[in-house]
Parts: C-alpha cells; structure tokens; sequence
C-alpha cells in the first residue's frame, strides 16, 4: 500500500465492478477516501463505501453525489466510469437503444460531474478522470452507437478541462483497448465459437491479450493523483499499441 492519495477523497461511479471496482480498490489501496455510486452497490467492502445511484436519473444523481460527499467530507477526485456497451452497425440499433445508451454513457458523466463540481471547487486538489475507449479514435465493426457515446464522451472531456482549469480542476481520460470486462465475457458467450472471437480480440490489439482492469486503473489513478498535476484535457490510451502501432503481419 502506498500513500500517494492520503487525504484525498474519491467518488467512482459503476464501482461495483469491472473496471470501476479495480479503481475504486487501487485509489483506497493508495490512501483514497473512496464512495462507489452504482445501481447495484452490494457487496462492497470497507475500506470502500457502497451507495446506490443510477446515472440515469439526475435526482438520483444528485442525492447519491451528496450522500458521498458527507460520508467522505467532500469530493477530491471524480472517477466517470459507468456505461453500457452496444453492438450493431448505424443500422441495427433502434431508436430507444440509442437514447438509452447515450443517456447513461454520456448524460450519465453529465450529470455525475454537474452535481459534484461545487465539492471539486473547494478542494485543493480537484481531478476527473472519464473512462472512455478505443471506440473514441478508431473505427471498430459493429460498434456504432458505443462508437458514438465514446466519442462524445472525448469531446466533452476536452470540452470540461478547458471550462475548469481555471477553477483548479483537472479533467482527463483514459481510452481502454478491448478489457477483459463482464460485458466482454458476455459478448463471448453470446457468439457461435467464442474461443475463436476471443482470439480474435486479442489479436487485434499489438501486444497479443486483452487489457486488464487494474491496467486501466493504473492509468486512471495516475491521472487523478498529485502527480498528474500539470496533465489536463489529456486522452491516456490503455490498449496494448492499438491506437498508434501499425504492426507488419507475422509471415509464416
């Protein structure tokens, strides 16, 4: 356990698993204060704080942001992790999963950020980090809509840093390649030879496997910590080369 983060305060949003649990346990492991928001926070464990919100519904939000902060005696860092996946092309994907998705993947970090930013404006040290993807920069099949929120979602990271760094609040974002997340494994099991999507996945990305959690979460806790403090309106990726390395085939 190091102590980086002693003092510092966090909120992680769809901490309960996935990639926001990794977060959540590494900022507490590096001496954060921390308080999950998730529609399903059971099962968290101290030194972690469960409190059920849904980023979904702004009065929810805003009694859930306002339940962490008393619980951690303000809000130092703010971790927008909660989102949802979608798989389809422009054409698959009807109307209501379209709102829904970007409802909760880019007006869910809106509403998150809205009702915390009076606690980020009073802290010493103030810090958002947004989970985005890989979807934000590369065109990936049958990732359209997911494609589009992740994309909104580096824009608006971009957007925020620029409107706060004047307050003292930092605003950044990590692109993740392809984690070894629940919906990952969901998607897995849902296709006709998952051992071969899985290898396909992995292939695609240069270093040869899929990203962990705690990889991510290294990333984000670096971009929330003291020693990221003169990194704003930054996108960090996470993805094993993919964005940037142009690899020449393996010849056999």
């Amino acid at each position: 356990m190091t102590t980086e983060l002693t003092g510092l305060r966090a909120v992680v949003t769809g901490g309960a698993s996935g990639i926001g649990l990794a977060t959540a346990r590494l900022l507490a492991q590096n001496g954060a204060r921390v308080a999950v928001l998730d529609l399903h926070p059971f099962g968290i464990e101290q030194p972690l704080t469960g409190i059920r919100a849904d980023v979904g519904d702004d009065t929810s939000v805003r009694v859930g942001v306002e339940h962490a902060a008393a619980a951690l005696d303000g809000i130092d860092i703010l971790v927008n992790n909660a989102g949802i996946g979608a798989a389809g092309t422009v054409e698959e994907n009807p109307d209501d999963q379209w709102h829904t998705v970007l409802d909760v993947n880019v007006l869910g970090l809106v509403r998150v950020t809205r009702a915390a930013l009076p606690h980020l404006r009073a802290s010493a040290h103030a810090s958002v980090v947004n989970v985005c993807s890989i979807a934000a920069t590369a065109g990936l099949p049958q990732r359209a809509l997911y494609s589009a929120s992740k994309g909104a979602v580096l824009s608006l990271t971009l957007a925020m840093a620029a409107d706060h760094v004047r307050e003292g609040i930092r605003v950044n974002c990590v692109n993740p390649g392809t984690v070894d997340t629940p919906w990952i494994g969901r998607l897995l099991e849902s296709a006709g030879n998952p051992a071969a999507e899985r290898a396909a996945l992995c292939a695609r990305q240069p270093h040869g496997r899929l990203v962990t959690s705690e990889e991510v979460a290294a990333a984000v806790v670096y971009l929330a910590g003291p020693a990221a403090g003169s990194v704003t309106g930054t996108a960090l990726a996470v993805d094993g080369g993919m964005a940037g390395l142009r690899l020449r085939p393996v010849m056999s």
